[in-house]
């Protein structure tokens, strides 16, 4: 059983209660227990529904926004990670145990967007983040492949653990950054002209300029986690960026790499996601447990293309 949580907000900085970041839910909503491992929430608009990773156990969960139900999306499911959306609303995952990159068309099918880099395979694919021209980034690190618990236990064939950019068109898989430890989360920047990439085994959050021609460069220390661990991150749209700390909760950045302050959780943070019809609605897997706070911040649009839109308003 999840634990009690009397205070959700930790005010570090007073630009965290200015910018009304505390100002929703008072408490933490249970919206489903009995994961082993939940991860890579990522709610589907058109539907109404949330879908979430349940790694050991090899699935993918759905939970209804307008029943409160949940059942299983699919089930065997490659051991699942990060999910995002690509701009036609497809649900795209990132399957350690089958060390590959997919996408679920219209129909229930299922398509291979990246499985290897010239010609050997990928490690676990962990998270990834669609661009507004349907361009698939997504991080590679060795998680999955280390042990049987959250895939299949292998060497590297690549040898390290990467960034890498797909065209899901032409079928290219290109390396996009590397000089990683453990690349985790990565999110655009609302304007997509940055790319925000945390790195879980050196804690810390890199950030990159993106090139007109989908190249990369930069990559300074955005900020280091003193409290927990990193693991995926979000913006919303004010330019702060939330992140997912395992062991410290949700954390809150200013634009400026300042620390806001805190949403305490008192389960193991994984991976965090805004939904619901007004995308203040945060969903937060965490260890065994979803769950959801009506925010008074707003996050990003889903779809790439919509999150272009609302940068050139």
């Amino acid at each position: 059983m999840p634990g009690e949580q009397p205070q959700l907000y930790e005010i570090l900085d007073e630009r965290f209660r200015t910018g009304r970041c505390t100002a929703g839910d008072s408490k933490l909503e249970t919206l489903f227990e009995g994961c082993r491992w939940a991860e890579g929430p990522v709610y589907v608009p058109a539907g109404r529904y949330l879908v979430w990773s349940d790694i050991p156990n090899d699935r993918l969960l759905r939970w209804d926004e307008t029943t409160g139900t949940v059942g299983v999306f699919r089930s065997p499911a490659g051991h699942p990670n990060g999910n995002t959306l690509d701009n036609q609303g497809r649900l795209i995952t990132c399957e350690q145990g089958n060390r590959r990159v997919t996408r679920t068309e219209h129909d229930g099918s299922i398509t291979v967007i990246a499985d290897r880099f010239q010609g050997k395979r990928l490690n676990s694919p962990n998270d990834a983040a669609v661009k507004s021209d349907g361009s698939i980034w997504f991080s590679d690190p060795d998680f999955g492949i280390t042990s049987d618990y959250e895939g299949h236990r292998a060497e590297s064939e690549i040898g390290a653990c990467n960034i890498y950019r797909a065209d899901p068109s032409s079928g290219e898989v290109r390396l996009i950054a590397d000089g990683f430890s453990g690349p985790n989360g990565l999110v655009f920047s609302l304007d997509e002209r940055r790319l925000y990439v945390s790195d879980s085994r050196a804690n810390h959050i890199r950030v990159f300029d993106v090139q007109e021609n989908g190249t990369l460069t930069g990559g300074e220390i955005f900020t280091e986690c003193k409290i927990g661990n990193f693991d995926n991150i979000r913006f919303d749209d004010a330019g702060r960026l939330w992140a997912a700390a395992m062991h410290g909760g949700v954390h809150c950045y200013d634009p400026d790499g300042t620390l806001l302050g805190r949403l305490l959780v008192p389960d193991t943070v994984a991976n965090i996601r805004f939904g619901g019809a007004k995308r203040n609605r945060m969903f937060i897997a965490a260890d065994t447990v979803l769950y959801s706070v009506v925010m008074s911040v707003t996050g990003t649009p889903s779809l790439p293309t919509a999150r272009q839109d609302h940068a050139r308003r």
